[in-house]
């Protein structure tokens, strides 16, 4: 069997789907990732065919945060990336027998599937994002999306989200599916989701809220690459110095402006040293102190456990990774701030306000996160994180083909 894995995103959305791809390949099956052309090295590093889509998206995390897009700039972006998806995942799907679309944003990955007669599964990877009048929609300002107001109920917000998704995508959809010889879409939302989304989330920290009238959705646990990376030497002489440092870092997002000097000076404060992850965004630290160690890719899940807290954007997998320790999250886009809210609720750590923090607020979050009963509920919730989901969605995709 050989098997297509779809995503426009950042290293959130295409690192489950290389978790995935390692797993299918263990079993004796063939998967190639079709994504943006910034992950194509490390995939390839992993034994992973990788075909690239659309521009590459590194620069955007060191961008201003300026304004939303113009509704003009905005469909010029979406025509773009319909094309650019038809064109790519139309030459990668040549020789597939499935397509798994990891994300809202694989537009194109159905109409492949169904133009060459093949199996297609959507894979979301937090719960907030899929339909269910337990949660409202998650906020996406890129695409034209504000904040609900707070006496609309979360069905009626959903209707407006699908009449969203329809005004926005449906006309370029709908114009390379006629060049294929499909029929128009009449909701391209549950187009993109089908009825039975699979949901690559854990059941501790992210769980599906319930049974849903128009979904059925299986929740097979989050797809975690596995990681044997040693740490490096200097990381590990920097842990061995002192007591367990802060991390920060946020991967392939933006960072709040002026926040690696705001988190040294907090972590000073309280007496803690300081991991500063460069990522997407570079982070500097301020001085040359020997408080402060400046890292690049890691082995998360060999660093997490060895820290004070990890300070981060509440992504979908960085959350997960960090499991174990105290988190404080910065939420500043769409399922984040699902995430940010599910640290709090558990008790494994503290959720920032949204905006940048400054030294009073973040004072009062880490302070609050680096407390023995915080830490001793971030250990025991970790105990409940699955680590199989990867594997579970492989068996799955296997036995329905």
């Amino acid at each position: 069997m050989r098997c297509l894995l779809s995503t426009i995103g950042t290293r959130g959305e295409v690192q489950p789907l290389a978790a995935l791809a390692v797993e299918l390949k263990a079993m004796g099956h063939d998967a190639v990732i079709c994504a943006p052309p910034d992950f194509r090295e490390w995939a390839r590093s992993l034994g992973i065919g990788y075909l690239p889509v659309g521009p590459e998206l590194r620069g955007t995390a060191q961008q201003g945060r300026g304004t939303a897009p113009t509704p003009e700039q905005r469909r010029l972006m979406i025509e773009g990336t319909v094309a650019a998806q038809f064109e790519a995942v139309g030459a990668a799907a040549e020789g597939c027998d499935a397509i798994v679309a990891g994300g809202a944003l694989a537009v194109a990955a159905r109409s492949v599937a169904e133009q060459r007669g093949i199996a297609y599964v959507y894979a979301a990877f937090a719960p907030v994002t899929l339909p269910s009048g337990h949660h409202a929609p998650p906020v996406f300002g890129m695409l034209g999306q504000k904040p609900a107001d707070g006496d609309t109920g979360n069905r009626a917000l959903w209707a407006e989200d699908a009449a969203r998704w329809n005004a926005l995508w449906a006309a370029p959809l709908d114009a390379h599916r006629a060049a294929a010889g499909l029929p128009p879409v009449e909701d391209v939302r549950a187009h993109i989701f089908t009825a039975a989304p699979w949901l690559a989330a854990d059941p501790a920290l992210a769980p599906w809220p319930g049974p849903s009238a128009s979904l059925d959705v299986l929740q097979t646990g989050a797809w975690l690459l596995p990681d044997h990376r040693p740490l490096s030497r200097g990381t590990e002489a920097f842990l061995d110095a002192g007591d367990p440092p802060v991390y920060c870092g946020f991967g392939s997002m933006r960072a709040p402006d002026g926040v690696a000097g705001t988190v040294i000076a907090t972590a000073r404060a309280l007496g803690r040293r300081v991991i500063l992850s460069r990522g997407w965004a570079g982070l500097a630290p301020v001085d040359d102190g020997p408080d402060c160690l400046t890292i690049g890719e890691v082995n998360q899940r060999a660093l997490f456990p060895r820290v004070a807290a990890v300070l981060h954007h509440g992504g979908a997998g960085t959350t997960t990774a960090a499991a174990g320790a105290p988190q404080v999250v910065f939420p500043q886009m769409f399922d984040q701030f699902y995430f940010a809210g599910r640290v709090a609720r558990l008790g494994i750590g503290t959720a920032h306000p949204a905006g940048t923090p400054d030294a009073e607020s973040l004072h009062a979050a880490l302070r609050a996160a680096l407390t023995p009963e915080v830490a001793a509920r971030a250990r025991s919730v970790a105990g409940a994180v699955r680590t199989d989901g990867a594997r579970t969605a492989a068996l799955r995709l296997v036995e329905a083909l």
